[in-house]
């Protein structure tokens, strides 16, 4: 094993496998992330280890920083999540780049990647670029308890329907200050216009979209994504609109509140465009979606029902079925990596914001379903508001079948007040009694982003 590590580390960057470490600085166990420590209820410990970190970069050695990023995060869902979730194992800068470069070419977006990690001291910034050499910032004045305080305050304002434009705008400007405008730059003269954020502890439930210079949210400026680590990317590139969609929900439920617009979400999905099926009520059982995923392969799986990304363990999350609700590390239950569900969408979903493992649970949501991606929620949003932001996606999807964009271009729609519940010709067949139970929400209020900012991309943005 050594002598085949040293063999590779001959080569130097001529192969894209080197661990590319200043071995007269740093050993290899100061690269590596702290081992796991066995499973316990308690939140894990960031496997990543701030000095070593902050020594790489200072050193400029970005590609061991990323090294160390992806393994000590990667850990740290492990052992929440209570498996080995499969890695792609493409944690070398150069490999990253490169891969962005391959998929822009294919799908005409232009992403890069941005790796923001908090620590007590500062907040460091690595951005990597497709084709180009990575750029690293550091932010001293976002120290954790700074961030951390700001994005309680953005979150507040932002999940309040109730609050003023003014207000969410500028409590939204300084997370941008900090995450942002660093990079804005760059971003500008290489053309780039799809963010995938690999965020920190304490980032992970930012409603991005909503972040704004003061003036523009980001969502207007860049489509946008969170992944938990790059290596764990299901790199694969299916054009989503080709498939269909196997649409799942509930109604009502025996110990938590009815969700009466879920039959119009359903049908509004199958009859518009999308070709499928839906099943209601009792019909919505972990047995029939295996049944109906055997029968046909669906690549886009929809769940209209409730789920919850909670305080504690993993166990303490779930998906509510109709005669069950299956829990956070019971998803590899559902099948979906058989053949590989392209996008789960969990529509009625909400998240214990602030909370450590709440995060972890919602920003692994897609590699531990299998899927790969991931449309939730971070808080639940009215059902009025879900529907309309649901018919938006799904007809945006059909026409760019690029995951992110198509989110991004149903939000625009929402804060541009393009959307109305009222006289929808995309609700089809719905008794006038339907909609009288539905929220009478007008184009002004959906475009609060209390409506739209809570729905985040997970995983493959592509």
């Amino acid at each position: 094993m050594n002598k085949h590590r040293l063999n590779l580390l001959a080569l130097s960057t001529l192969s894209i496998l080197i661990i590319g470490l200043d071995l007269l600085t740093f050993s290899q166990a100061e690269i590596k992330a702290v081992p796991p420590v066995e499973k316990q209820n308690k939140l894990p410990l960031s496997r990543l280890q701030p000095e070593v970190v902050k020594r790489l970069l200072d050193s400029e050695d970005i590609n061991s920083a990323i090294i160390h990023i992806e393994r000590g995060w990667k850990q740290q869902y492990d052992e929440y999540m209570q498996v080995k979730l499969p890695s792609n194992q493409v944690i070398e800068v150069k490999k990253i780049s490169q891969v962005l470069k391959n998929i822009n070419q294919k799908v005409g977006k232009k992403s890069a990647l941005i790796y923001a990690v908090p620590t007590a001291d500062q907040l460091d910034l690595i951005l990597v670029l497709p084709d180009k050499p990575p750029i690293h910032k550091r932010i001293p004045a976002a120290k954790k308890e700074v961030l951390t305080n700001l994005v309680t305050k953005f979150r507040s304002d932002v999940t309040n329907p109730s609050s003023s434009r003014k207000r969410y705008l500028a409590s939204g400007k300084k997370i941008y200050d900090f995450l942002i405008t660093p990079l804005t730059s760059e971003l500008q003269t290489q053309g780039i216009n799809n963010l995938i954020f690999c965020l920190g502890g304490g980032l992970r439930t930012v409603p991005l979209a909503a972040v704004s210079d003061g003036k523009t949210f980001l969502v207007e400026k860049y489509s946008l994504t969170i992944i938990p680590a790059f290596s764990l990317l299901d790199f694969q590139l299916t054009n989503i609109s080709k498939t269909q969609v196997l649409a799942l929900g509930a109604s009502k439920f025996k110990n938590l509140e009815p969700l009466p617009a879920v039959p119009l979400e359903l049908s509004s999905i199958i009859n518009n465009n999308w070709k499928g099926k839906s099943l209601l009520n009792q019909e919505f059982t972990l047995k029939n979606l295996k049944k109906e995923r055997a029968i046909y392969p669906f690549g886009i799986v929809h769940l209209a029902t409730h789920a919850e990304f909670a305080q504690g363990s993993v166990e303490q999350s779930y998906i509510q079925f109709w005669d069950k609700k299956i829990r956070l590390d019971e998803l590899k239950t559902l099948g979906l990596n058989k053949p590989p569900v392209q996008l789960l969408v969990l529509s009625a979903c909400r998240t214990a914001l602030g909370d450590p493992q709440a995060e972890l649970g919602f920003a692994g949501l897609a590699v531990q379903s299998g899927a790969k991606a991931a449309l939730a929620s971070l808080w639940a949003v009215s059902d009025g508001g879900t529907l309309a932001l649901m018919i938006q996606f799904y007809e945006k999807l059909k026409a760019n079948p690029v995951k992110s964009e198509a989110l991004r271009q149903a939000q625009i729609d929402m804060l541009k007040e393009r959307v109305s519940l009222e006289d929808n010709p995309r609700i089809r067949g719905a008794a006038s009694s339907e909609l009288h139970e539905l929220d009478e929400l007008d184009e002004d209020e959906l475009s609060h982003p209390y409506y739209w900012a809570g729905f985040t991309l997970i995983g493959n943005p592509w």
